[in-house]
This record gives structure tokens, C-alpha cells and sequence, in this order.
């Protein structure tokens, strides 16, 4: 059904004001596309609304005229979930005005952010009171916490405290009709029936708009420490994670690796980033080890289990952090990832996860597949392996995939290549992206037939008129 624009734009100025809604095209230009330039949105209009009562009234008038919504945070996605498709006819409703916290609670460990609220403020607001928000990414600076629920988010914290579905209390949503959800419950513990709040994170927009959240804080870290090491291999890797919980226990605040052709394209095209060590291994494991008990002496810790492991033979070679400056050198190293790549050459990275007993199968398989049937792609490595999400990343060279087609039929091949090898280790096709746009279709194809059933029951049960960011996760009806 055709749309009068202008008559659209006048209803959603009645309820945001005039300059919180946007149609022309130069002006919707930075919200039409992902992050990564591989998806260009087709929104009728961009409107920011500034609370949650702006965004009841706003989804309202939609559903009344049938038009599609598709939330929008940081944009900082990496699958195309917050740009609006052709399926029919949407807005791009962009939540980053809302950016309040509303309440710390120091006592109950809480602290409840409006959806657009940046990561990196939210960390700080808990430093404030002396507590910590542990979420950590790369987009840190940029990445919203609307969108870190809705994507279900990870990070370098995994290990420890788990991802957004461990972090989240309570969420405050906007159903498809326009009326609002009020689960904002700084609860720990409620048996009351079924636990709503979880069917909206990871739902990436497709069953609600969420507001705001309520977030599990934990005591701020008063002492740490960093290494960087050098391992043989990937069986070693998984060797050293588990030798280290037996020393330090729950203390492992992250446990990261990078293969060697990784670590060098980000110190090729980190913008002045070094190694702190020679790159002479095949892999890297950054850890770093804290407690929030100012007595622990972290850096004597760290270095006596590194003779263990050195005994052992899973370190080859080691750096620690002296003081807070080198350890922050160090993680920039893993934090520049995206960036770096991103300048690298087109750039395909996948999301997937096994179990960490498979990593060392895994990895392997997957880089000989690439290697043998995708040629110009360099295959690097980075992720979480205490939690077995690993990025496998393809950076393909521009002058062998020249052209757009080019580039996106080597990405379908790469993509299939490393979901078939995670999916025949027991895995996931993704552990922390989400599907949006990029990974509908796989999702058909992996996902058992009977999942699918119930999330599309779910979807029509919360949306059946199908407004809600359609075509992603699930193809749009």
C-alpha cells in the first residue's frame, strides 16, 4: 500500500516535534546503512523519538497505517538488523535521544539505563558509585544499550558474567500496538510464571521495542593484571584456560585469542598499535586476571601461574603489563579488530560457537576449507575461547573480488563453509551478532524445523501483523 511521505512525516512530528523526523535523503543517509557499508536501508522517514510515551504513540500510528518499524540504537551491528529492507514499506525509529539513567541502586547492584544510552556512560555512571557494568566491546564508545539487549550481546566478559540474557533484570518494551510493557523488576530471584523479559533479548526489534533495562552491576575491580603469551597452538590454548581457572579460580575477567596473521593486520592498520612481543607463534591468548579484594596481589599471581604454564609447555613466550597503560596497549591490540580489518579489505567475519573442547578441531577445519575454496581470502582468527565463540574472519583481497557481486558470493561461500563445520561440531551459526539480515536464509537451513515452528509462533503471537523489523531472524511473511 503506497504511503503519502509528507503526510506520514506531519503525523510523527505531531508526536516528537518537526526536527526529530527526517526525509530527506541526505539527511537519513547516516541511518540508512549498517556499520559496515554491506547493507542501504529503504526507510520512508528516520524518527527519534524522546520517551517511551513518544515511542508508544509513534508504533501506534504505524500500526494503524500499516507501516513497518524498524528500531535502531548505535547502529554498530555487524548483520544488518537495524537497517529498514524492502519487504514493505517502514520508518527507522531510532532510540538514541532516550539516554537517560534512570536509577542506580547501589545496594540492590542495579542500575537502569533508557535504550539509548551509550555503553561506555554506563560504565562510568557504575565507576561512580563504585561498581562495575562488566560489558566490554570494541564499539564501547558507540553501542547502545537497547541494542546490546536486543542483539543479546557478548564481549570480551563472557567468561565470567556472562552475556546481556546473565546482565539484564527487567526491560521496559513497546509492544506492536502500541502499549507498553512494564517489566522493569530489579529482581534476582521471581518464580512468578513464565520469565518475559528473555523473549525480547536477542529478538533483535522483531517482537518489541525495548526502552529501557534494568542491569546487574558487581563490585568495581580494585586490582588487576594483564598478560599477553604466546601459545603453540589452539589444543594448547584450551589447555592454558583450564590450567588457569585451577589456579586463580573465577578471577579470569577475560581470556581472549588472536591468531598471528590477526594480530599483524591490526598492527599494519592499527593507526600506531604495536606487539609488545615478536610474532612468531601461530596463536595468542590475551588474559587478563581481577578481584574487586584490594589485598590480592594480582601481579604476583598472574606471574607465578605463568611458570606453571611455561613448565607445562602451553606458553611459549610472555608479556605482563607493568602498569595499567601497557595493559590497555595490549587489549587495544584486541579492540581494534573490527576497524582494523574493515581497512584491511572487504571483510567477511563470522560469529559462531562450538563447544571449547572443539575449538581445536574446529579452527583447523575451517581455515583448510577456506583456503582451499576461496581464493584472495585471508583467514584470521579472534574470539572468545573461554566461552568457544570464535570469529572466524576472512579479509578478501580487493583486487581479486573486485566488484560487489564478487565480494558478497565469496562471503555466502566463507559464511556456509564455517557454519556447516560449527553446526557438524554442535554449534551455532551465531554466539553474539544475532541473525538480522545477513543470516536469515542459514537460519532455515541449520535451525531444526521444529525451533523454527516456535519462533514463528512467538512472532505471530506478539506481532501478527508482521510490523516488527520484518525480514530479520525470520523471513518476512
Amino acid at each position: 500500500m503506497p504511503h503519502d511521505t509528507a503526510a506520514l512525516a506531519a503525523g510523527f512530528a505531531r508526536i516528537v516535534g518537526s526536527s526529530r523526523v527526517l526525509t530527506a535523503v541526505d539527511e537519513m543517509r547516516a541511518y540508512q546503512h549498517d556499520w559496515r557499508g554491506r547493507y542501504q536501508g529503504s526507510a520512508l522517514a528516520v524518527v527519534m523519538p524522546g520517551s517511551t510515551q513518544e515511542v508508544a504513540a509513534v508504533v501506534r500510528l504505524c500500526a494503524a497505517l500499516q507501516v513497518a518499524i524498524v528500531p535502531q540504537g548505535g547502529n554498530t551491528g555487524l548483520t544488518g538488523g537495524a537497517v529498514a529492507g524492502d519487504d514493505r514499506p517502514a520508518v527507522l525509529l531510532n532510540l538514541s535521544r532516550m539516554n537517560r539513567i534512570r536509577e542506580i541502586d547501589a545496594a540492590n547492584n542495579s542500575l537502569t539505563a533508557e535504550a539509548g544510552c551509550i555503553l561506555a556512560n554506563v560504565r562510568e555512571a557504575a565507576d561512580v558509585q563504585q561498581r562495575q557494568f562488566p560489558l566490554l566491546l570494541g564499539s564501547v564508545g558507540s553501542c547502545e544499550i537497547g541494542g546490546l539487549v536486543s542483539t543479546n550481546a557478548g564481549g570480551t566478559g563472557v567468561l565470567r558474567y556472562g552475556n546481556m540474557r546473565e546482565l539484564v533484570l527487567g526491560l521496559e518494551v513497546v509492544l506492536p500496538d502500541g502499549s507498553v510493557w512494564d517489566g522493569l523488576r530489579a529482581l534476582r530471584k521471581d518464580n512468578s510464571g513464565y520469565d518475559l523479559k528473555q523473549l525480547f533479548i536477542g529478538a533483535e526489534g522483531t517482537l518489541g521495542v525495548v526502552t529501557a533495562a534494568v542491569l546487574k552491576l558487581f563490585p568495581r575491580l580494585a586490582v588487576s593484571a594483564t598478560a599477553m603469551m604466546a601459545v603453540p597452538g589452539v589444543q594448547q590454548a584450551v589447555d592454558l584456560l583450564r590450567f588457569m581457572q585451577e589456579q586463580v579460580g573465577n578471577r579470569i575477567e577475560a581470556f581472549e585469542i588472536l591468531s598471528r596473521r590477526q594480530v599483524e593486520i591490526v598492527v599494519e592498520h592499527g593507526h600506531g598499535l604495536q606487539s609488545p612481543m615478536p610474532l612468531e607463534a601461530p596463536f595468542y591468548i590475551l588474559m587478563e586476571i581481577a578481584d574487586s579484594a584490594p589485598q590480592w596481589a594480582a601481579g604476583t599471581e598472574l606471574e607465578q601461574t605463568l611458570q606453571g604454564a611455561f613448565e607445562r609447555g602451553l606458553v611459549l613466550d610472555a608479556v605482563v603489563a607493568t602498569d595499567m597503560a601497557k595493559a590497555e596497549r595490549i587489549w587495544a591490540l584486541r579492540h581494534n579488530i573490527s576497524e582494523s580489518n574493515k581497512r584491511a579489505g572487504f571483510t567477511v567475519s563470522n560469529d559462531t560457537s562450538v563447544p571449547v573442547s572443539r575449538l581445536p578441531r574446529f579452527i583447523p577445519l575451517v581455515t583448510e576449507r577456506i583456503a582451499q575454496q576461496v581464493p584472495g581470502a585471508t583467514v584470521c582468527h579472534a574470539g572468545h575461547i573461554g566461552d568457544g565463540n570464535i570469529h572466524v574472519i576472512a579479509v578478501l583481497s580487493r583486487e581479486v573480488h573486485a566488484t560487489p557481486e564478487q565480494c558478497e558470493a565469496a562471503a555466502a561461500q566463507v559464511n556456509l563453509i564455517v557454519h556447516e563445520a560449527s553446526v557438524e561440531l554442535g554449534g551455532s551459526i551465531s554466539a553474539e551478532h544475532g541473525i538480522g539480515k545477513m543470516h536469515v536464509q542459514r537460519l532455515e537451513r541449520f535451525k531444526p524445523a521444529i525451533d523454527l515452528q516456535m519462533m514463528r509462533a512467538v512472532k505471530a503471537a506478539f506481532d501478527p501483523q508482521g510490523l516488527m523489523n520484518p525480514g530479520k531472524i525470520l523471513r518476512a511473511r
